[in-house]
């Protein structure tokens, strides 16, 4: 069951793994709207990992002004579940960018 219904305010994960993501850099932090839910797709990021699984994939728009400091327009980017987290306020009412930092990339585990 997804975890986030249209209309929800998320934040895009900070996390800087190693290797290639789906995340991309210039909405890490940044506050955004769901406005689709694309239902649930393979999670690429886990399958080069060897830990192959699903999970919900939402359209999420972020202000262009939040994300570069400028512009009028919106940017719409597909994000799997686990790189978004709750985020706190009204849709669409900016919010602080998280600091860069390091995270441990989701399905990520470190070898025992």
């Amino acid at each position: 069951m997804p975890r986030f219904r249209v209309g929800a305010r998320v934040r895009a994960a900070v996390f800087d793994p190693d290797g290639h993501i789906r995340l991309p850099r210039y909405v890490r932090g940044h506050c955004g709207q769901i406005i689709d839910d694309h239902g649930i797709w393979p999670l690429p990021d886990a399958a080069l990992r060897g830990s192959p699984r699903s999970e919900p994939v939402y359209a999420v728009r972020f202000a262009a002004r939040d994300l570069w400091g400028q512009g009028s327009h919106a940017v719409v980017v597909d994000l799997w579940e686990s790189y978004l987290q709750e985020a706190p306020g009204p849709p669409g009412a900016p919010g602080p960018r998280e600091p860069p930092g390091q995270r441990e990339a989701p399905g990520r585990q470190e070898a025992p």
